[in-house]
This record gives structure tokens, sequence and C-alpha cells, in this order.
């Protein structure tokens, strides 16, 4: 606890929540006022850390929706307790990295998901072709306190924290100006979440190492590979009991399967059917996408083809630069051309009328005698937008001198740094 509330690491801790920003928490105190109430209150939030009878905040209750359907309940903490568990985290980290897997690469510093997904494409081509997919059931949610907290103790003696540790987990949720007891979960939206999640999981990942396993996990995201149905089938058995009786988690059964990997996605990457597996992007990605940018563009039908693009380039930058892996362009030319064609129904219906159609037109090349029938065709605006007239009028030059992102170039531009 002397560790935690020492300057430096509040300095560092207290840099990272403000960086972060978010929402306030029950006490509505936001990111920006926290440091004139920090002047006020810290000297009494020190003491009472130190002498372990500190009590968190009630957390509030955020819903936001899964890209996969579905709700994700998260709890956003008030920013001192942000403060507290970021500092917390620090203290922590380098007690339980050393003891974590080679084979865990979810929030954990110099890991990410691209090293997950590089090394589960390793097992692939090794001849491991068979994926165990195991998706935890409301792990977040359904984490088990007392499990939890015997892991958390075998490196932590210290009382204090430990009891501040268990505090936070049954911090109520507050919603509608309710406050509901929690005793068991650790909601998305601490800091401190993401390393309670790989203490827990690493008895998952002791065990399955102990079978001599070739897996890839990030956070309750993990894929076991092995070389024959009859293998995974007897995998999937033995986790799911491992997990029931030791951990009390339970397996998704609607979104966990014995499979070959390129009928499943791992982290929104899928991989071909050939023996040297290629990355490619899954289709349940493209889709997210494409709804993405539908959204986008239904909210900006009243605007104009530069502030839509303005919009449109800094989902589409980050997408490909997170999918950048991916070893196969083709869909990246379907998605750029698919774009292309959204915008010229953008602007088809934005020109409404016959005679702006016309004009429209042949401002843009197409001589008077074909902009008149085009316009006037009585076809819908996507019918429009794919048709040779509208093509020839708005090529996909047009669109680029715009600055509208190309995820095929963007892909190969970030391919020739890599």
């Amino acid at each position: 606890m002397e560790e935690l509330v020492e300057r430096s690491n509040l300095q560092l801790a207290y840099q990272r929540v403000v960086e972060n920003k978010g929402a306030p928490g029950v006490d509505d105190v936001s990111v920006s006022e926290f440091k004139d109430w920090l002047k006020m209150h810290w000297p009494s939030v020190k003491l009472a850390l130190l002498e372990g009878r500190y009590l968190p905040r009630a957390v509030r209750r955020v819903d936001i929706p899964k890209p996969s359907g579905g709700m994700r309940t998260l709890g956003v903490p008030t920013v001192v307790d942000r403060l507290i568990q970021q500092a917390l985290h620090q203290v922590l980290q380098p007690l339980f990295e050393p003891t974590f897997s080679d084979s865990s690469y979810g929030f954990r510093p110099g890991r990410g998901a691209h090293q997950a997904v590089r090394q589960a494409q390793g097992y692939i081509r090794e001849g491991k072709r068979w994926v165990v997919d195991i998706d935890l059931e409301k792990f977040f949610d359904r984490v088990n306190h007392d499990v939890l907290m015997s892991r958390v103790a075998r490196q932590v003696s210290d009382a204090r924290v430990l009891k501040l540790i268990r505090r936070f987990l049954e911090a109520g949720m507050m919603s509608d100006g309710l406050v509901e007891s929690r005793m068991e979960g650790t909601p998305q939206g601490g800091p401190l979440s993401p390393l309670l999640s790989n203490i827990l999981l690493n008895d998952l990942d002791q065990e399955l190492e102990r079978r001599g396993l070739a897996f890839c996990r990030y956070a309750d995201d993990c894929n076991i590979y092995v070389g024959s149905r009859v293998a995974g089938e007897r995998v999937m058995s033995g986790v799911r009991v491992f997990l029931e009786e030791v951990l009390k988690l339970r397996i998704n059964p609607e979104k966990s399967a014995v499979a070959r990997p390129w009928e499943r996605k791992f982290l929104g990457f899928s991989v071909t059917a050939h023996r040297e597996s290629r990355l490619r992007i899954a289709p349940a990605s493209v889709q997210r996408l494409t709804q993405k940018v539908r959204d986008l563009m239904r909210t900006g039908r009243g605007r104009s083809l530069t502030h839509t693009i303005e919009d449109l380039n800094p989902l589409l930058r980050g997408w490909i630069n997170y999918f950048r892996l991916t070893e196969t362009q083709g869909v990246l030319e379907e998605l750029d051309s698919w774009m292309r064609r959204r915008l010229r129904c953008l602007l088809w219906r934005q020109w409404k009328r016959g005679g702006t159609k016309a004009r429209k037109l042949r401002g843009l090349g197409i001589d008077a005698e074909r902009a008149r029938l085009s316009a006037g065709n009585g076809r819908g605006p996507w019918w429009n937008a794919g048709a040779s007239h509208m093509n020839q009028a708005l090529p996909a030059k047009y669109f680029t001198s715009k600055g509208l992102v190309s995820l095929m170039l963007t892909h190969q531009r970030l391919q020739s740094f890599s």
C-alpha cells in the first residue's frame, strides 16, 4: 500500500487517467475537475488507504451494443477510483507479469493482438489444422470473487491491498439512481479489470501448458490448435471440466466449437485453407465495417461529399491499420469499390430532381443526351450508383482527388513499410 500511494507512482497514474479522459462516475466529478478535487480531498483519501478503510464508490452502469449482437455492460468508476485502480495496477503488474504464459497476449506490456494472430497462424502452418475455439460465457460478469482473490493472494501479502481489491470487486453498480450489489464479476471499465482477468485465467494457461497444448489467449478469447477433430473434442471436454470445477467459469456452447480454423475467426482475422495458410479478414469484421459506413452515410445525407469523406477517412484508416496483416487483398478491392458506390448513391440522392441530375452529369463530362436519359431512367439511387453513367462521371480517381482513403492502396503502403 505504501508503494501504491508513493508520489511518483501516483503522478504516473494521474497522467494516464487524465490522458484516457473518460466519463464521470456516480459523483459527477469530471477529469477536468479532478485536479481541484484532489487538492482538497487527497490527504484524507491517502490516510484511508494506508489505514485499510478506504471504500470505493459504486460504479455507473453503461450498456453498449456488442459488435456480434447483444449488450456489453461497462462499469464506470469515479475518477478517484480510476486513479487508485491505475496506481494499484502499476504496483501489481510487475509482480504478476513474470508468472504469465508466453501464449497470453491480452493487456500485457509489449504484447498485442497482432502477435497472437501471427502465433495462431504459425500453429496452423505446423499442421495443427483443427481449432478448439473457446468463448467464456459472460466472463467479466461471472468471475468468482473468492477464486480470483485466492489467485491474487499468491503474490500479494498486504492485507490492506487484498481488502481494497475485494472492495473494488464488490462495489455496487448504479443504474437510474439505484445501486445494485454485486457478489460476482469484475465489470469492464476500470483500469484494474484487465489485469485481474489475466491473473484468474493464468491458471487456464498453466493447465494448457501442462497438457502440452498449442494455444493463444487474448483476454477471455482462447484458441487451442490440435491435429484432429477427435483430439479437439477431447480437449474441449477436458477444458470445460477444468473451467467449471476449478475456476467456476462456463463455456458458451453457442459461440464455442471444434472446427477448421478457416471456418472460425480469432481477433477479427481468419485464415485461408491453403497448406501455407494466409491471414485474411474474417467476414464478420467486413460486415461490421460496412454497417458502420452505412450508419455514417445515413447521418451524412445532407452534408457535402467533402465533409462525408472527412468523417469516413478516420474510420477507414483505423480499420485497415488494424487489419494490415491480411495477406489477401481481394476483399479490400471490393470494399473500395463498394465505398465509392455508396458515395455515388449519396450524391444521386442529393441531386434529387431530374434536371439537377442531368446538369450535374453534364458538368462531370457526360454528353447531354445521355445525361438526359440517365437522369430520367426511373431507377433507384443504388442502381444508378452502380450504372455506367455514374461510374464514368465519378471514376475512382475522382474520389481519390477528393481525399478518400483507399483501403487497398493504404494496405500496400503499410506492407512496404513493414
